[in-house]
């Protein structure tokens, strides 16, 4: 078991499944990425209940309100237990409009395209 507090930035952000891996949201502390009250941070800072955590995957800017800690990572089911999300409607629609643009990607789960799908993929890419 490890010996870092459940308190640390980094180890909070991927307990609520902001970031896949604790080596990610260490990263994005380090970078610059996520601002704690509005100030940029180490990944070793503290997180209390009632912080504004401002969290940037491009190209959307979220702003999460902490809720409480969670004693370790947990489910998808329970992260509304412990974060609040604030982040503004126009951020939101930024994911919109990029998925609107995004016309080059297959549904998921739909496998891999057939040769038929493929033929007709790449003409439609050599017409543009």
């Amino acid at each position: 078991m490890s010996n870092s507090s459940p308190n640390r930035i980094d180890k909070f952000l991927w307990s609520v499944r902001l970031y896949k891996t604790r080596s990610q949201a260490a990263d994005a502390c380090k970078n610059g990425r996520i601002l704690l009250n509005n100030s940029p941070l180490k990944p070793s800072r503290t997180i209390e209940s009632g912080d504004i955590l401002t969290v940037k995957k491009m190209p959307v800017t979220y702003t999460f309100r902490c809720i409480s800690v969670p004693p370790s990572r947990i489910g998808a089911k329970l992260v509304a237990d412990y974060i609040e999300n604030l982040t503004p409607d126009e951020e939101l629609q930024k994911l919109e409009i990029r998925a609107e643009f995004n016309t080059g990607r297959r549904r998921r789960g739909a496998g891999r395209p057939t040769k038929r799908e493929r033929r007709d993929i790449d003409r439609f890419k050599n017409e543009e």
